[in-house]
């Protein structure tokens, strides 16, 4: 905790209160057992990661985070208000972009959001501001004006998102915001949610891009057959599971002789040779890469090379469900 001093008195800051907070989940449809003792909160200004492979139970979580489906057991409370379907009020505290495109095609955008206002009842003058405001965080004030059937995919993805943010939400949940667009709006929409975040937006994502999770997220949850099998920052979980480094040299000489040297330091977890490539496999590259390289030199062979590939949460993905996330 960060405490500031004002003369000779310490002023401790109050903890920051979770906007999301899901407490012993459970959900069955018949005898199957979709979501099980799933816990984790999302405070101000943090992205979430929920990560997990088709049918692992994401979509049920965040249904009942939403407010479309009731738990079977288990809390969710949004901004300290309990969610159940019937909660109205706490549902206006949520900003849910689903994967599926929701927009009237032959509206332009700036009509879209000022329909979406509407709803949420905000005033014309509000809706107006508001809708400028959202405009510019999705990157599309220029094009606010023309009919949304004539945007790209990647803008109505980017419009769905500032429908989502049209009633300023508390909690934003974002389900595979970029499918299938392009990679300029993708990397428009993943600027957008960095901004969001910094200016104190809780965020709640879903993707099958580890790249996006290792972008945007500040702690990530691994869901697997209904469980939440992991949670943490994305370097803290690579650390806990051991996840080692890859030390990869381009080597000129006797490869074999190299690899043998390095294997011999007692450093390495691991080494193959294959061409005129080493890789060794450590659990810190930092500590051990020079000893490696000198050993190689020693070896009588010269590095033409190097590369450190550091873990990442896709290796921590496969080694907890034994798939990748995209499967």
């Amino acid at each position: 905790m960060n405490v500031s001093t004002v003369g000779a008195e310490a002023v401790v800051p109050t903890p920051t209160r979770p906007v999301l907070t899901c407490s012993n989940l459970r959900k069955s449809f018949g005898d199957l057992v979709a979501v099980d003792d799933v816990s984790f909160s999302i405070t101000t200004g943090e992205t979430y990661g929920l990560l997990g492979p088709n049918g692992a139970g994401k979509t049920t979580v965040i249904s009942m985070i939403a407010g479309v489906l009731d738990a079977d057991a288990g809390v969710v409370d949004v901004d300290g208000q309990r969610m159940h379907p019937g909660a109205l009020g706490v549902k206006g505290q949520i900003g849910y972009v689903p994967q599926d495109i929701a927009l009237y095609p032959d509206l332009t955008g700036r009509e879209n959001l000022r329909f979406f206002a509407s709803l949420y009842h905000l005033r014309r003058r509000e809706a107006t501001e508001r809708t400028a405001e959202v405009l510019e965080v999705v990157g599309l004030t220029d094009r606010a004006d023309d009919q949304v059937k004539k945007y790209s995919g990647g803008m109505k993805r980017r419009i769905n998102i500032a429908i989502g943010l049209i009633h300023r939400p508390r909690l934003l949940i974002l389900d595979e915001p970029t499918v299938g667009v392009d990679p300029q709006s993708r990397n428009s929409i993943l600027e957008s949610i960095e901004r969001l975040s910094s200016e104190g937006m809780a965020v709640l994502y879903t993707t099958h891009y580890m790249e996006e999770a290792e972008r945007l997220c500040d702690r990530v949850g691994i869901v697997d057959l209904g469980h939440l099998i992991a949670e943490g920052r994305p370097r803290e979980l690579t650390a806990r599971l051991g996840a080692a480094e890859h030390i990869v040299m381009s080597v000129e000489g006797d490869v074999e002789s190299a690899r043998r040297a390095v294997d011999d330091l007692g450093v390495v977890s691991r080494s193959t040779a294959e061409g005129d490539t080493i890789d060794a496999l450590v659990p810190e590259a930092e500590s051990a890469l020079p000893a490696v390289m000198q050993a190689v030199m020693a070896s009588g062979a010269s590095i033409r090379s190097v590369v450190v590939d550091e873990p990442d949460l896709e290796a921590v993905f496969l080694h907890l469900t034994g798939k990748r996330l995209r499967d």
